[in-house]
């Protein structure tokens, strides 16, 4: 925050970003809720592989790919759209968190070579899905714009 800025500056600066703060809020604690669903469904044991944090945060990847081009470059939205999905509720889908933990807990039971598999392919897949989404989405948006000037 500027500590140049008179204090009424800075109360409006506050007041006008609340709605975009309860944006992020809303849409995290529904993201964070959803992630919890697919963990109960989908639970880990033991040494087991933790597919379902893995899916979480490979296919939060590939529809953050796709919000963001679409929220970007295609569609007009209104400004709380792209906080509460993105850095809301895919925020909050989406788990730094369980990953490094699930890491940390495949090498304690034993399985260093699970655990850096698991490490290096949540990253790469990942990476992976957002720039294919992203590549995806962009192809067919400049189609769909393409087929409708025609």
């Amino acid at each position: 925050m500027d500590t140049d800025a008179s204090p009424r500056d800075r109360d409006a600066s506050l007041s006008a970003s609340l709605p975009s703060v309860g944006a992020v809020a809303l849409g995290g604690a529904a993201g964070a809720g959803a992630r919890y669903g697919v963990e109960r469904l989908w639970p880990a044991g033991g040494g087991d592989l933790p597919w379902a944090t893995f899916g979480v945060n490979v296919g939060g990847c590939a529809v953050m790919g796709v919000v963001v081009v679409l929220l970007m470059e295609v569609w007009t939205v209104s400004p709380l759209v792209r906080p509460f999905l993105s850095t809301g509720f895919l925020g909050g889908f989406t788990t730094l968190s369980a990953y490094a933990a699930d890491t940390e807990r495949l090498a304690r039971l034993g399985e260093p070579e699970a655990a850096l598999l698991y490490c290096a392919a949540t990253l790469a897949a990942a990476l992976a899905a957002v720039a294919l989404a992203s590549s995806l989405t962009r192809r067919i948006a400049s189609a769909l714009r393409a087929g409708a000037r025609a």
